[in-house]
């Protein structure tokens, strides 16, 4: 990496602006991505300018390990987009949920000179050190979903929207439950010490709130389908009639289900959170509880994929009049219903 694109992605960060629900071609945003394919040699098909190849850039990529759905969904997009482009050289971390070896890594990648890395942290916190580390060697990191603790530990932030999922959720069953004043809605969080199950929780309260409906009864899981049910088995025992239920996640959605149906339940309808393909296809076909998702996107790691070839290759933001990728972005949460599903499939994950 040339000296002029190090020194450019130094002081590009406290100068950089923010941007929010921006759309990268191919997968950024809370809109379906357009069909992509690739030719050896040539740039990727339905893109602009920028997908054409460029000089061959060293990108270092770490996550978590693929212990849930979206997780594996995360990982499993940003090794397809890596595919596409013939100028990437992806270089991958083996997958964990232990801080120090995720440190390790960083660090390995750093002692190798990559042109960028992409890491969504298992505790953003306890990564932010080595970040930095990385950041003052001259290499642009660019964070996914769980945020670092120093703005200047990253380039570019790419985070989805929990308040905005809590919102979406919120702002559908309003419109669902109409002047229904006294409509009982229950909440299933996942784990709620969280920062973003907070955010869900507070951002679901405030839609609610501006159609003069509040959260009936609350319960947590654990973002597990053993948790999912357990906490749907106490939710139900303790509400005879319910009118909606909002669960955070689709993953211990299938938890979730498995309780309704045990109890043979079906006054209300549910919304998920995540928008798992499994959930989709359970809109789609109209025979559960299940009515609407919202989407919290497992696509973040693949937009980081693109945005680290850009920073690296010192390319300009296509969609934008600005010189520079942005510094951060926020992506939207969109309320996937029956109406609207099938465009949203390709996007979908197995729990």
């Amino acid at each position: 990496m040339s000296a002029r694109i190090a020194r450019r992605n130094l002081v590009a960060v406290p100068a950089a602006l923010a941007a929010g629900a921006l759309l990268l071609t191919g997968c950024l945003g809370g809109e379906p991505p357009e069909e992509e394919t690739s030719n050896e040699g040539t740039a990727v098909t339905g893109g602009t300018a920028n997908d054409e190849p460029g000089e061959t850039v060293t990108i270092g990529f770490s996550a978590p390990a693929a212990d849930h759905g979206w997780m594996g969904a995360i990982t499993g997009a940003a090794l397809d987009t890596a595919d596409q482009y013939d100028d990437i050289d992806l270089r991958q971390a083996e997958a964990t949920n232990d801080v120090n070896m995720q440190i390790s890594h960083i660090e390995q990648f750093i002692n190798e000179g990559v042109d960028a890395i992409v890491l969504l942290p298992f505790d953003g916190d306890a990564l932010t050190e080595v970040a930095l580390e990385a950041m003052e060697a001259g290499i642009p990191v660019i964070n996914v979903d769980r945020e670092l603790s120093s703005p200047f530990a990253s380039r570019v932030t790419i985070l989805g929207d929990n308040y905005g999922m809590g919102v979406s959720a919120g702002t559908y069953i309003c419109e669902q439950l109409a002047d229904q004043s006294d409509a009982v809605v229950a909440e299933i969080q996942g784990i709620a010490n969280l920062p973003l199950t907070q955010d869900r929780s507070q951002g679901f309260a405030d839609a609610l709130d501006d159609c003069g409906l509040s959260v009936s009864t609350q319960v947590s899981a654990d973002f597990t389908i053993q948790g999912g049910e357990t906490a749907t088995s106490n939710l139900l025992q303790a509400e005879p009639e319910i009118d909606a239920i909002w669960n955070h996640d689709d993953d211990q959605g299938i938890g979730v289900l498995a309780a309704i149906e045990n109890a043979g339940r079906d006054e209300f309808f549910m919304v998920g959170g995540a928008g798992s393909l499994d959930v989709m296809e359970q809109i789609q076909a109209g025979d559960t509880v299940m009515q609407a998702t919202v989407v919290y996107p497992s696509t973040q790691a693949a937009d980081g994929i693109k945005l680290a070839r850009l920073v690296a290759q010192d390319k300009s933001f296509s969609d934008l009049v600005s010189a520079d990728v942005p510094r951060t972005i926020q992506l939207n949460a969109p309320v996937v219903t029956a109406e609207n599903v099938e465009q949203y499939m390709d996007i979908g994950f197995r729990s």
